[in-house]
């Protein structure tokens, strides 16, 4: 009998005891902070104490769906995930997309919080609401796919719908994902705090449909709205057919791609890796998308040729391009689908795992470390093989790979001998493939962005368009604070990136007006709508803070405040020490936070209604 879903709820589950119980979201939580990482956070907030472990008992992990999830809401597929990170120490928030999120939406649940840890390995079977905590030695030590294989058989039902993770997480590698069919909760190690928790897998059952109130009304906005993208050529065309994979043509064009560990930014052999070079070259084999998906921006590509051939990978998109490819000098187009199919398995966060690399092979160049403390590997920029073999060895932190398997910051604090300077990470959490240098916006972005290196709160678009003047600070407080408003609206609806971003605009409008009030059924104006996006942001920055954050920790690698790119087009752009505190004073001042400290005024948090 499928389940009455009028009444969505928060599931909590206790793996220490067993025990599980529910709590209605109230009114009041709906309109403050809407959904996805808004409940996440606020419910993170209000269960952590200051200092707990990352990968101990006491930290907690929250899944939760947004309002948009489960409609036809163009984009509305995705799932927030946010912990206490152990990669970083602080909050973290990262998002999935796939049919997860509306199986769970579907079970009766907008948010699932898992407190405490099992004794066992265990994997969770959230079946219309109800959960069972059921035995998982038999998955320990299973590669992802496997595991889910393994539990739609032995759930007997190929609709369920499976989250798991994969070695790198039972091992507890810092920088862990959370893998559901080649879709990834990517970022800070969240894969390692279900592995500390030993939960191997959640697996979700739903019968109960999605209700709305305003079912009619987001049919009709959902049909113009998709009428609208398709008349748009990168949604008609170039998005299913390259996904993100033209941005490493296009960002080496300007001279932004990150290439061997940010020592430059243009790449000899960028073209090799690129999207264009791909699907000319036949790699591309079709494509994937989640439900309600326009953007189709999945791609499955295959290796035709050379020692790799028959390798086949959702994706490398853009990152997996730059991390395993740009940033450790490799042009060979195969490994990296070969590695990125390999990531997946094992639940490996391809962007810091590329980035612990590039920074070892840095230090191999510099003579900071040896071949021997590398077990005889040849770890040099360029060496694949190399790159493929250390995977495996992160995963289950065998011999080097256990060092590797900390995280950049960490490997650095530990040889120290310089290495600090080239250790490419903001708040512990390792960059993407967007620059600090030649983007001077989002050197601010990744400054002040509440997850640390993380493109994903301040977005490279309105720079790398040319819509604002990238090589300027002026204006740039900004346009960081607007475009994190719309990115935190976007995360709480949960509508994808390619969809808000990429269809309603850079900044809240009256799109994402009319967006909120259908997927949320209650009124809302731009005004209160930018409200909540502050409060919702302030929020994560009070977590920070509680965790000791402050400004001095708002900055960025030394490489990109002292050492202006070396070459190509946008040689000679950095970010100075003075440039970035005059971003930060500015910052500040908008957000209503304290310019010493960083920390947000007792007026400010009694504006947004966060005092208590």
């Amino acid at each position: 009998m499928a389940r009455d879903n009028s009444q969505q709820m928060i599931l909590f589950v206790d793996l220490g005891t067993g025990k599980t119980r529910q709590e209605d979201v109230s009114p009041e939580m709906r309109r403050k902070f809407i959904g996805g990482n808004g409940f996440a956070v606020k419910i993170l907030y209000d269960l952590l104490r200051a200092g707990v472990d990352p990968l101990g008992p006491e930290n907690a992990v929250v899944f939760a769906v947004g309002p948009a999830t489960g409609t036809v809401i163009p984009g509305a597929a995705m799932t927030a995930a946010a912990t206490k990170s152990p990669l970083t120490g602080i909050f973290i928030d990262s998002y999935m997309g796939g049919q997860w999120g509306t199986e769970l939406k579907e079970a009766g649940c907008e948010a699932l919080v898992l407190q405490g840890a099992a004794a066992e390995p265990v994997y969770l079977f959230v079946d219309d609401g109800r959960v069972e905590i059921r035995p998982a030695a038999h998955l320990w030590g299973k590669k992802t796919s496997e595991t889910e294989r393994a539990i739609k058989e032995e759930l007997g039902d190929p609709r369920v719908q499976v989250a798991a993770i994969g070695p790198a997480g039972e091992n507890l590698v810092k920088f862990a994902t959370i893998i559901h069919s080649t879709r990834a909760f990517g970022r800070g190690g969240l894969g390692a705090v279900l592995g500390s928790k030993k939960v191997k897998a959640i697996a979700v059952r739903g019968t109960g449909g999605v209700p709305h109130p305003y079912t009619e009304k987001i049919l009709e906005y959902a049909r113009r709205t998709y009428d609208e993208m398709l008349r748009q050529p990168a949604f008609a065309k170039n998005i299913p057919t390259f996904g993100s994979t033209v941005s490493v043509a296009g960002n080496n064009a300007l001279g932004i791609l990150g290439s061997y560990n940010w020592q430059q930014e243009v790449f000899a052999d960028a073209e090799k890796i690129s999207g264009n070079d791909m699907v000319n070259r036949g790699l591309r084999v079709g494509h994937k998308a989640c439900a309600s998906c326009i953007a189709r921006s999945a791609i499955i590509w295959r290796a035709c040729e050379g020692p790799f051939k028959g390798a086949t990978s959702r994706g490398p998109e853009y990152e997996t391009l730059y991390s395993y490819g740009s940033l450790i000098g490799n042009g060979n187009v195969e490994s990296i689908i070969l590695a990125d199919r390999l990531s997946d398995e094992l639940g490996l966060d391809t962007i810091s795992t590329g980035a612990v690399i590039a920074f070892v092979m840095e230090c191999v160049e510099k003579g900071i470390l040896s071949a021997q403390e590398l077990d005889g590997m040849d770890v040099r920029f360029g060496n694949y093989r190399a790159m493929l073999d250390l995977l495996p060895k992160i995963a289950a932190r065998e011999g080097a790979g256990d060092l590797l398997a900390e995280g950049v910051r960490e490997i650095s604090r530990r040889i120290g001998k310089g290495s600090e300077y080239f250790a490419i990470h903001v708040k512990g959490l390792e960059l993407p493939g967007h620059t600090a240098r030649g983007l001077k916006g989002m050197g601010l972005g990744y400054a002040t962005s509440s997850r640390g290196g993380s493109h994903q709160d301040f977005r490279p678009g309105p720079e790398r368009s040319g819509k604002f003047d990238r090589a300027t600070i002026e204006g740039k407080a900004a346009l960081v604070k607007k475009n994190q408003d719309m990115t935190t609206i976007g995360d709480c609806l949960i509508v994808c990136r390619r969809h808000s971003e990429g269809f309603h605009g850079a900044f809240l409008n009256e799109r994402y007006v009319e967006l909120a009030s259908l997927a949320t059924g209650m009124e809302f104006g731009l005004e209160e709508l930018t409200l909540a996006a502050e409060r919702i942001y302030t929020l994560e920055r009070m977590f920070n803070v509680r965790e000791g954050v402050r400004r001095k920790d708002d900055t960025l690698p030394e490489r990109f405040l002292k050492e202006g790119i070396p070459g190509g087009p946008s040689a000679g752009m950095y970010v100075s020490r003075e440039e970035l505190d005059t971003m930060l004073d500015e910052y500040y001042q908008i957000r209503g936070w304290d310019p010493e400290t960083g920390v947000p005024t007792e007026s400010t948090l009694k504006k947004l209604g966060l005092s208590n």
